[in-house]
């Protein structure tokens, strides 16, 4: 399964033309899936997910997987699968390949797993059952406290790293770099810790 969302006609657009197209949309949607697992089943359940995380990674839209293990104890795992677009979430979890991996897994939980869909930074700031909702405008501060550092010191870092290179410093390129740079530390490095750090405040 491929998709193509490339558009030869770009090529030879004029300037005005490029800039009278709507911006592509950057919003991803991320899966959460929660599975409490029979005490004797752990090792087995373990072994399943390393089946599961290159299956899904195969899909059209894949964007990752994480997999929160249990605390201490604790037997219920979290596992996100984040996906660039709500249609390619949808394909996956109405897929056969989905459906056998859910019958496998059945008999080694305690439970019927529970699976939400979450658009952007949603995902960052939902709480946990029985908390109210962060309020919008701790959303905003939260999240300007780590965009403001991030966009002041990694395009520094990225200028200072692809300078010497003339064929990797060209403006445009050092910007995708930096985005991209920015995006991959608040998705997989600064929000799950940051929010949970300040999830007393977030969600008080």
């Amino acid at each position: 399964m491929t998709t193509d969302d490339r558009h030869p006609e770009l090529r030879t657009a004029t300037l005005d033309e490029i800039a009278g197209r709507a911006v592509p949309g950057a919003e991803t949607v991320t899966a959460v899936i929660q599975q409490t697992v029979r005490r004797e089943s752990v090792a087995a359940y373990e072994q399943w997910l390393k089946k599961v995380v290159p299956i899904a990674a195969r899909f059209p839209g894949h964007r990752g997987v994480n997999v929160i293990h249990p605390a201490a104890g604790g037997l219920q795992y979290t596992i996100t699968i984040r996906f660039d677009s709500l249609a390619h979430a949808q394909d996956w979890f109405a897929s056969g390949a989905r459906k056998q991996l859910v019958d496998e897994v059945a008999p080694l939980l305690d439970a019927d797993e529970k699976v939400e869909t979450r658009s952007g930074l949603e995902f960052w700031f939902h709480p946990a059952p029985g908390q109210p909702p962060a309020r919008r405008y701790k959303q905003f501060l939260l999240t300007l406290s780590v965009i403001y550092p991030l966009t002041m010191l990694v395009p520094a870092v990225v200028h200072r790293v692809l300078a010497p290179v003339p064929v990797l410093s060209g403006y445009w390129l050092e910007h995708l770099v930096a985005s991209a740079a920015i995006v991959g530390l608040m998705v997989y490095l600064v929000m799950p810790r940051y929010t949970r750090l300040m999830a007393r405040w977030l969600y008080k």
